[in-house]
């Protein structure tokens, strides 16, 4: 069970990679990045909501409160995450959300869940060094990602934590199915205030509209079924660790689709986050 649990983990993190090539494809052909955020939540939505009609849920308030949660830390997610691919690179913006770890760490310093360590202090600097690495940012506005793509790349990690917090504490109420229905719907809701309108609807008569559903599916419908799955039937931490190959897929998409390069100093920052958020994981499990 364990492995084909791992499995299901690693195929939806494969297709988050792969989701985060699409949209810098997509915004290489023009489309604006909250377009892309939006569709691909909204065509998650439809899939979350077939796997919900066969498996109905039971809802509550406090469930409700924590799948909105959840949900605003999805928009923030998608939103931020294509934003910074548009102001850097795929890999770069890929690897700055798997940043969320720290994230967690420092909510959990702030509201007293979890007791700070020299240990978790020296994770959050080394991780911090990599960052600075990675996005070269002692060299911003000469080339590569600029301050809009680091920080939004660091806000993508921050909302990231939210949605874990709050599938967190949903998930003792009720589950996963309606957890994700209603966290989707409020990301449609939300997203949908802030988009270009016209430029949404004329998705549907674009040749283009195969990609962004293809999009969809694979970034929020299918890859959060995957991982929800699999993840009943493997640790949590062991999840948080296979997770890693987003970064490592969106990389490899960006080199071998977008032609996007890294710098040696890049490879070494994207090399730091990752196993020092490896390693985190497998204390904090």
């Amino acid at each position: 069970m364990r492995v084909g649990g791992l499995g299901l983990v690693i195929l939806a993190a494969i297709l988050w990679g792969i989701s985060g090539g699409l949209g810098g494809f997509l915004m290489d052909k023009g489309w604006d990045p909250l377009v892309i955020s939006f569709y691909r939540g909204a065509v998650g939505l439809v899939c979350i909501l077939i796997w919900f009609l066969f498996r109905p849920a039971v809802f509550n308030k406090p469930l409700l409160f924590w799948s909105v949660v959840a949900g605003i830390g999805v928009a923030g997610n998608f939103v931020f995450y294509f934003v910074s691919i548009s102001e850097g690179s795929v890999a770069v913006a890929a690897t700055l959300m798997y940043t969320a770890p720290i994230f967690v760490l420092l909510i959990s310093f702030i509201f007293h869940l979890e007791q700070a360590s020299l240990f978790k202090w020296v994770a959050i600097g080394f991780v911090m060094a990599g960052v600075v690495l990675l996005t070269e940012v002692y060299s911003i506005g000469s080339e590569g990602i600029t301050l809009l793509g680091l920080m939004t790349g660091l806000g993508a990690g921050l909302s990231y934590a939210l949605f874990i917090f709050g599938f967190k504490y949903a998930s003792r109420h009720g589950q996963p199915q309606g957890i994700l229905t209603i966290a989707f719907l409020a990301f449609t809701i939300i997203t949908l205030l802030f988009i270009d309108h016209s430029e949404a609807a004329s998705v549907f008569y674009s040749s283009d509209l195969g990609w962004i559903i293809l999009l969809g599916i694979f970034g929020a419908g299918v890859s959060f079924f995957l991982y929800v799955v699999g993840l009943k039937k493997t640790s949590p931490t062991s999840a948080s660790i296979i997770a890693m190959v987003e970064p490592v897929t969106a990389s490899l998409f960006g080199f071998m689709v977008l032609s996007e390069l890294l710098t040696v100093t890049q490879l070494g920052g994207m090399a730091i986050i990752l196993v020092t958020v490896t390693i985190l994981s497998v204390k904090q499990g």
